[in-house]
């Protein structure tokens, strides 16, 4: 059987017969001692000779007529219109441009008029191919990075061709923010402490400006009524006589936030008024260091409570909690030995499904940031920021378990989660 039918997008005809399949253009059938012939016009050759005309089905396996002038007649409807042997060149008419957001398949079928043969160049297209007996449509494409891509493309015939360029724009996904991280007693996230030694670490007393830090969060408090919950942890392993600073959840203190700047021996300490971080409820936390000295002078201890700025929901809360001292504060470096979300140096996990969600942390003074980076309460795209973080944990967007994905400018810093399963990344967020 020899099938023959017409692909309109592609304006050509479709043979599949014993030598294979083609596609083609510029046919003429005739009838000669009741048999059906077909000559390709374009290049002067006989495609078929002396064929019965009950060989000829279409594409859905029909008949083209009960005779060989009826089979002629309605294969030479067919054939019309579908190029000339001497006149016309192909033509690209299918779109040019291509836009994907990444991660999505790509679907796409390249039309021509007068087409016969077709080419492209996939060579900077990873991932993309041609479909399988179809050369002119492609599929693929979502590994690709976000990015502008130049596809070169030929349509050809026996009159010519027609070279033109496919520009494809993968863009990022827009923002969603779905996961947060869920923790139980003894959960915790850690990651090397050394990659952010030039964000939170300092080498003595602070020095100014190059020692200012921001760190920013969203926290979900539970029902624990445990005091030493520790939500963000970073310094030294020796807390009793190296620096270190930490966040913590306190339950059973009204449900207040405290954050302490030191040693266990030598450090300033805030506590925050009650009901700061109510249980079950989102809070968004924001803690700020101007960098400047932190100890230790009996005679500059508020000064040194003013090097911090905290931040509830946007609000400056800082003098609404309680400074206090000991030893006049801290003048030590901050080494980077240990960082750390949900667990102190050793213990003080946080508990009871408490969690946490969009940590980030800047390498300088937020504080007349605060309200663009609060956005009225609702998380986004934080790289759009005048001053991104230099990094930021989505806390499960975009995370494969058990490793959480660093989406700062730095972008260095991956953390894992221990003693969890797949199911602490929660959909559960602000």
């Amino acid at each position: 059987m020899i099938t023959i039918y017409k692909d309109a997008s592609a304006n050509a005809i479709f043979i599949e017969d014993a030598n294979g399949v083609q596609f083609l253009n510029s046919l003429q059938t005739t009838v000669e001692n009741g048999y059906c012939n077909i000559h390709d016009l374009a290049r002067n050759i006989q495609l078929v000779s002396n064929a019965a005309f009950d060989v000829f089905q279409d594409e859905n396996g029909q008949s083209y007529g009960n005779n060989s002038t009826e089979v002629c007649n309605a294969l030479n409807a067919v054939f019309q219109s579908t190029g000339t042997p001497t006149a016309n060149a192909p033509n690209i008419t299918s779109n040019l441009t291509i836009a994907l957001v990444q991660g999505e398949t790509l679907n796409y079928e390249l039309t021509a008029l007068y087409g016969v043969a077709y080419e492209w160049d996939l060579s900077n297209v990873n991932g993309v191919a041609n479909v399988e007996g179809n050369v002119r449509k492609l599929v693929g494409g979502s590994s690709l990075t976000a990015g502008t891509y130049n596809i070169p493309v030929k349509a050809i015939n026996y009159n010519g061709e027609d070279s033109e360029i496919i520009v494809l724009t993968v863009s990022e996904p827009p923002f969603a923010n779905t996961k947060s991280i869920s923790f139980e007693f003894q959960d915790w996230a850690g990651g090397n402490a050394s990659l952010l030694s030039s964000t939170l670490g300092r080498a003595s007393n602070g020095a100014g400006a190059s020692d200012a830090w921001s760190v920013g969060l969203w926290f979900k408090g539970s029902t624990s009524t445990n005091n030493g919950q520790t939500i963000f942890y970073y310094g030294d392993s020796d807390t009793a006589n190296g620096g270190f600073m930490y966040l913590r959840y306190r339950g059973g203190n009204n449900d207040t936030l405290r954050f302490r700047y030191g040693s266990n021996n030598n450090y300033l300490q805030w506590d925050s008024a009650a009901n700061t971080l109510p249980a079950g409820t989102w809070k968004h936390v924001v803690l700020t260091y101007d960098g400047g000295s932190t100890g230790s002078g009996s005679g500059s201890v508020s000064s040194y409570y003013g090097r911090f700025n905290v931040f509830i929901d946007g609000v400056n809360v800082s003098n609404a909690g309680t400074w206090t001292n000991n030893n006049y504060g801290y003048s030590a470096g901050i080494d980077p030995d240990n960082f750390r979300i949900g667990r102190f140096s050793s213990g003080n996990y946080m508990q009871n499904l408490c969690k946490v969600d969009e940590l980030c942390i800047w390498d300088s003074d937020q504080t007349n940031n605060i309200s663009d980076i609060y956005n009225s309460g609702t998380p986004f795209d934080l790289s759009t920021l005048t001053t991104a973080p230099k990094h930021w944990w989505r806390m499960g967007d975009g995370d494969t378990y058990p490793y959480l994905e660093d989406s700062g400018t730095e972008g260095n810093c991956v953390l894992e989660i221990y003693n969890m399963t797949a199911a602490n990344i929660v959909n559960d967020v602000p």
